[in-house]
């Protein structure tokens, strides 16, 4: 299959390139060309839905604007319109100006409405540059036909359930005509997990994903990430021979000059905790808890979004044995996430509308089958959960005793989680990652530190590329997949205010 693709990108992209560089009448003259790599494969791509992703400098925006541009002019007429979206009318304006520069060029008679934000073409064509900020946004374009619809940064997104609901306005009844979704992203943003999950990356970049389901069972149109790399772009690399080393020299740590410069999937820049975060320190092997060690619980509540409970092991100082036979050493208060349940229905951000008593029993369960069922102390959970709505109390029907296999359990208990400060509580977590890592003088850590047990694959997943918000830097952006860090946050807070640290320089 992907094989043919590629005959596939070859053949159109090569037509696409003869078609812009001939100056014959009522065709365009030559401008702009996409470069050969993700530019020609993103442009010639015969998919429904396509992701450009890569590094800054892939020149992704320009080639999204003529992806739309490179069927305007061939006989569609009104028919070929497009509608681009970014979440704010101040982000498009990026996108205005770079349609400009090429559009006029290319098409002198083309016009733009400066008031209302569109390109028509003499010969009928229409392309729409819209905002598209909350995901019921969807409604102002319900019943639309748009044949092709592109979206700018595709990880400013913080769902994408405005994303794949438009899928249903990309139609048209003229035989022939393309219908495309396209889009383009860096790696980082409110929705990198998201993006991440559904083009399965970076493990399935390049390559089309053909088995995807709809929550029906059904199989989804056919979709594709082509990862753009900066050394493609030869135009700016020639113009510019120096830009590499300015990104380097912008970059404040590895993590930022990887997503920057290679366009990493598995780093994130400019998030709350990606600088401290070392998956080869704070995520480690499971071992047997020693019986002088506390085990607790936190919990953050979730019905149509995800709930989060996480089991805790802390340690009062004694060294452990690992699945290897070698002694690990632990530093009295280190804490150990070592299990979890993420409500989650397999989508990013979406819950699974359980009741508290189904959650309570579920909990149980999990205790009893993992040997923990009594020796669980109650911790911190969301103090929403005591609030009393019609009668009904989340808190209190989740102390209800529980029957499972024909016996009774008792139920499940938790304190109020601090909740006054949500900046302290991520402060207190970057302490604990912080305090986690070796010294570079090589002496014992002194301070407990956070770790994971590597089968908690949804803290791995969602807490280490959360990504700040905008407009407040020592928050997370509310939008994304937090509720895992939330609990997490509940649980560090509960050690005390303020991490004991002797090292907290540059948190």
């Amino acid at each position: 299959m992907l094989d043919n693709l590629q005959q596939i990108y070859a053949n159109q992209g090569l037509e696409f390139v003869r078609r812009m560089e001939t100056a014959q009448l009522g065709e365009p003259r030559r401008v702009w060309t996409p470069q050969y790599g993700a530019q020609m494969k993103f442009m010639s791509c015969p998919l429904f839905e396509v992701l450009m992703e890569g590094p800054r400098g892939g020149g992704k925006t320009d080639t999204l604007i003529m992806d739309f541009a490179q069927h305007v002019g061939v006989g569609f007429g009104p028919e070929w319109r497009g509608i681009l979206f970014r979440r704010t009318f101040p982000e498009l304006q990026d996108v205005v100006n770079k349609t400009k520069k090429w559009f006029w060029q290319i098409w002198p008679e083309a016009k733009f409405n400066e008031a209302r934000y569109y390109w028509v073409w003499p010969t009928g064509e229409m392309l729409l540059l819209r905002q598209f900020l909350r995901d019921d946004d969807y409604w102002k374009y319900h019943g639309h036909a748009y044949p092709w619809i592109g979206w700018e940064e595709l990880c400013t997104w913080p769902t994408l359930s405005g994303y794949t609901r438009m899928f249903s306005c990309c139609r048209s009844t003229v035989p022939g005509i393309p219908r495309k979704v396209r889009a383009t992203t860096n790696p980082y943003g409110p929705g990198h997990n998201v993006v991440k999950h559904r083009f399965r990356l970076p493990a399935w970049s390049n390559a089309p994903i053909m088995d995807s389901t709809d929550d029906d069972g059904e199989l989804e149109p056919p979709r594709i990430a082509i990862h753009s790399t900066l050394d493609e772009n030869i135009i700016l690399m020639k113009a510019d021979p120096k830009y590499k080393s300015r990104i380097r020299a912008a970059a404040r740590n590895e993590a930022e000059k990887a997503a920057w410069l290679k366009g990493s999937w598995d780093i994130v820049a400019g998030g709350m905790f990606d600088d401290l975060w070392n998956k080869n320190i704070h995520v480690v092997q499971p071992f047997r808890i020693p019986n002088t060690w506390r085990i607790d619980i936190s919990f953050d509540w979730g019905s149509s979004k995800p709930f989060s409970v996480g089991w805790w092991a802390r340690s009062d100082g004694s060294d452990v044995t690992m699945p290897d036979g070698s002694v690990r050493s632990t530093v009295r208060g280190d804490l150990f996430r070592i299990a979890e349940w993420y409500g989650w229905n397999g989508q990013p951000n979406e819950g699974l509308q359980m009741v508290a008593t189904q959650i309570s029993k579920g909990i149980v369960q999990r205790e009893l089958k993992w040997g923990l069922h009594g020796r669980v102390k109650p911790g911190p959970a969301d103090s929403s959960i005591w609030t009393v709505e019609n009668g009904n109390c989340v808190a209190t029907d989740m102390e209800k005793r529980v029957k499972i296999a024909g016996k009774e359990f008792s139920g499940v208990y938790f304190t109020k989680a601090d909740k006054s400060d949500r900046k302290a509580r991520w402060q207190q977590v970057r302490k604990y990652l912080f305090n986690a890592l070796p010294n570079k003088d090589g002496t014992p850590r002194e301070n407990p530190g956070l770790f994971i047990f590597a089968h908690c694959d949804q803290f791995i997943r969602t807490v280490p590329v959360l990504q700040r918000d905008e407009k407040d830097l020592d928050d997370i952006d509310s939008d994304a997949e937090d509720h895992i860090a939330d609990e997490l946050g509940y649980r560090v807070r509960a050690e005390g205010r303020g991490a004991k640290s002797g090292r907290t320089k540059g948190l």
